[in-house]
Protein backbone atom coordinates (compact mmCIF):
# COMPACT_ATOMS: atom_id res chain seq x y z
CA UNK A 1 0.00 0.00 0.00
CA UNK A 2 1.79 3.12 -1.21
CA UNK A 3 0.65 6.47 0.08
CA UNK A 4 3.04 8.48 -2.04
CA UNK A 5 3.56 8.49 -5.68
CA UNK A 6 6.98 7.81 -7.25
CA UNK A 7 7.69 11.53 -7.67
CA UNK A 8 7.01 12.27 -3.98
CA UNK A 9 9.53 9.78 -2.58
CA UNK A 10 11.78 11.67 -0.22
CA UNK A 11 15.46 10.97 0.08
CA UNK A 12 16.87 10.22 3.55
CA UNK A 13 18.68 13.02 5.33
CA UNK A 14 22.40 12.85 4.79
CA UNK A 15 23.24 14.44 8.16
CA UNK A 16 21.84 13.54 11.55
CA UNK A 17 21.32 16.48 13.91
CA UNK A 18 22.79 15.26 17.22
CA UNK A 19 22.57 18.59 19.05
CA UNK A 20 19.32 17.66 20.79
CA UNK A 21 20.67 14.26 21.77
CA UNK A 22 23.86 15.70 23.28
CA UNK A 23 21.79 18.13 25.37
CA UNK A 24 19.76 15.26 26.79
CA UNK A 25 22.86 13.17 27.49
CA UNK A 26 24.53 16.13 29.20
CA UNK A 27 21.48 16.75 31.40
CA UNK A 28 21.30 13.07 32.34
CA UNK A 29 25.01 13.07 33.17
CA UNK A 30 24.63 16.10 35.45
CA UNK A 31 21.58 14.56 37.10
CA UNK A 32 23.34 11.29 37.88
CA UNK A 33 26.49 13.01 39.11
CA UNK A 34 24.51 15.18 41.50
CA UNK A 35 22.30 12.41 42.81
CA UNK A 36 25.14 9.91 43.22
CA UNK A 37 26.68 12.08 45.94
CA UNK A 38 23.53 11.65 48.04
CA UNK A 39 23.80 7.86 48.04
CA UNK A 40 25.41 6.58 51.21
CA UNK A 41 26.56 3.05 51.82
CA UNK A 42 26.05 1.95 55.39
CA UNK A 43 26.54 -1.74 54.76
CA UNK A 44 23.96 -4.14 56.13
CA UNK A 45 20.91 -2.53 57.70
CA UNK A 46 20.14 -3.89 61.14
CA UNK A 47 17.33 -2.92 63.49
CA UNK A 48 19.21 -2.39 66.76
CA UNK A 49 17.31 -3.33 69.93
CA UNK A 50 16.61 -0.77 72.63
CA UNK A 51 18.13 -1.12 76.11
CA UNK A 52 16.77 -0.04 79.48
CA UNK A 53 20.17 1.14 80.68
CA UNK A 54 23.06 2.53 78.73
CA UNK A 55 26.77 2.77 79.35
CA UNK A 56 28.61 5.75 77.97
CA UNK A 57 31.81 4.72 76.26
CA UNK A 58 34.75 7.04 76.18
CA UNK A 59 36.47 7.65 72.90
CA UNK A 60 39.68 5.70 72.81
CA UNK A 61 41.74 8.17 70.80
CA UNK A 62 45.04 9.83 71.47
CA UNK A 63 45.09 12.94 69.32
CA UNK A 64 48.39 14.49 68.30
CA UNK A 65 48.29 17.72 66.31
CA UNK A 66 51.27 18.92 64.28
CA UNK A 67 50.98 22.58 63.31
CA UNK A 68 52.60 24.31 60.37
CA UNK A 69 55.08 26.11 62.65
CA UNK A 70 56.37 22.79 64.06
CA UNK A 71 54.43 22.82 67.32
CA UNK A 72 53.13 19.56 68.79
CA UNK A 73 49.90 19.21 70.75
CA UNK A 74 48.99 15.99 72.54
CA UNK A 75 45.30 15.91 73.50
CA UNK A 76 45.15 19.69 73.04
CA UNK A 77 48.14 20.52 75.26
CA UNK A 78 51.30 21.94 73.73
CA UNK A 79 54.27 19.64 74.17
CA UNK A 80 57.92 20.13 73.15
CA UNK A 81 59.13 17.80 70.40
CA UNK A 82 61.43 15.85 72.73
CA UNK A 83 58.53 15.19 75.17
CA UNK A 84 55.98 13.96 72.61
CA UNK A 85 56.86 10.29 73.17
CA UNK A 86 56.44 10.48 76.94
CA UNK A 87 53.14 12.37 76.59
CA UNK A 88 51.78 9.76 74.18
CA UNK A 89 52.95 6.98 76.50
CA UNK A 90 51.13 8.60 79.44
CA UNK A 91 47.95 8.80 77.37
CA UNK A 92 48.38 5.16 76.34
CA UNK A 93 48.58 4.09 79.99
CA UNK A 94 45.33 5.99 80.71
CA UNK A 95 43.60 4.60 77.61
CA UNK A 96 44.81 1.09 76.83
CA UNK A 97 43.95 -0.03 73.31
CA UNK A 98 43.63 3.55 72.09
CA UNK A 99 44.18 4.63 68.50
CA UNK A 100 46.72 7.35 67.70
CA UNK A 101 45.08 10.04 65.54
CA UNK A 102 47.55 12.36 63.84
CA UNK A 103 46.19 15.71 62.72
CA UNK A 104 48.96 17.37 60.73
CA UNK A 105 48.56 20.72 59.03
CA UNK A 106 48.91 20.43 55.26
CA UNK A 107 51.79 22.92 55.42
CA UNK A 108 53.55 21.09 58.27
CA UNK A 109 56.93 19.51 57.74
CA UNK A 110 56.42 15.86 56.82
CA UNK A 111 59.31 14.83 59.07
CA UNK A 112 57.32 16.04 62.12
CA UNK A 113 54.34 13.84 61.21
CA UNK A 114 56.65 10.88 60.55
CA UNK A 115 58.26 11.47 63.97
CA UNK A 116 54.85 11.03 65.62
CA UNK A 117 54.12 7.96 63.45
CA UNK A 118 57.39 6.37 64.55
CA UNK A 119 56.48 6.95 68.19
CA UNK A 120 53.08 5.35 67.64
CA UNK A 121 54.66 2.37 65.89
CA UNK A 122 57.18 1.92 68.72
CA UNK A 123 54.30 1.92 71.23
CA UNK A 124 52.30 -0.60 69.11
CA UNK A 125 49.43 1.85 68.60
CA UNK A 126 47.03 1.78 65.70
CA UNK A 127 47.75 4.94 63.70
CA UNK A 128 45.19 7.00 61.80
CA UNK A 129 45.96 10.13 59.79
CA UNK A 130 43.11 12.63 60.01
CA UNK A 131 42.21 14.19 56.69
CA UNK A 132 39.44 16.37 55.38
CA UNK A 133 37.16 15.19 52.60
CA UNK A 134 38.01 16.89 49.32
CA UNK A 135 35.32 19.11 47.86
CA UNK A 136 33.87 18.04 44.55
Amino acid sequence: MKFRSESEVKKPMALFAAAGLTDIVLLLLIFFLLTSSFVTHFGIRVDIPRAETAAVTEQQHITVTVSSDGSFYVMGERVPKNNVASSIREQQLEKPGATLVIRADKNAIIDDAVHVMNIGKALNLNIVMATERASR
